[in-house]
């Protein structure tokens, strides 16, 4: 399948209402804004210190900026945009004002336990603000990849260290879209490419397979 993280920023995309407050983590997630209605208006918000992100600076803008979104890459606030401390900042996460916020993913498991931030023995600074974000957010969307190649990355349990513990609400990969419920994950949407057996073989975690699941049409 060409342009895998494109296909899924485009899906997750479809997930965001008119007036959310959205968190996009580094990497893939950041591919949404591109695929965004135009009829969709939302409020970026960076965890590093902006609320409003204004569009990718072009390079000459990126030269004299000295602002960078939670990737380090330039950003500057957009139009009714402004700048915060981190204090400020990770008390709005905290305090529950982000509507939805879009994280990759190295684990994700049937009871909504999510890893993203390490794997042993390799060096990070830190993990970040994703445990304050899938805390705090009212939505949170894993955006991946569904296999790393070919490894199964959707468990019945988490091997890798937690970022947090049953935050997970929905998992949208490139074979379709995974709910995390009380009984376990439905597939409620699958990608014509795949057949629900394929998606199933790559997945540890066994799905709920509804009778109305629906095809993704984009």
């Amino acid at each position: 399948m060409d342009n895998v993280k494109m296909y899924i920023a485009k899906r997750v995309a479809q997930e965001l209402c008119d007036g959310d407050v959205v968190n996009l983590g580094i990497g893939l997630p950041t591919l949404v804004t591109h695929f965004l209605s135009p009829d969709i208006h939302v409020t970026l918000q960076s965890e590093n210190g902006i609320i409003g992100t204004g569009p990718a600076p072009t390079p000459e803008e990126a030269d004299a900026i000295h602002y960078t979104d939670a990737g380090g890459s330039p950003a500057f606030a957009g139009p009714g945009g402004c700048y915060i401390d981190s204090s400020i900042s990770f008390g709005f996460m905290r305090g529950g004002h982000v509507d939805v916020t879009i994280l990759g993913a190295l684990e994700v498991d049937a009871e909504g336990n999510l890893a993203n931030w390490i794997i042993p023995g390799k060096k990070l600074p830190g993990m970040g603000g994703a445990m304050d974000l899938v805390i705090g957010a009212k939505r949170v969307i894993i955006a991946m990849e569904h296999t790393a190649h070919g490894a199964v990355k959707i468990f019945k349990k988490c091997r890798l260290p937690l970022t947090a513990v049953k935050c997970v609400d929905e998992i949208i990969t490139e074979m379709g879209v995974i709910e995390v419920t009380p009984e376990g994950l439905k597939l409620v949407e699958y990608n014509p490419e795949f057949t629900v057996e394929q998606i199933q073989a790559a997945t540890e975690a066994p799905l709920i397979i509804p009778e109305d699941i629906r095809q993704t049409a984009m």
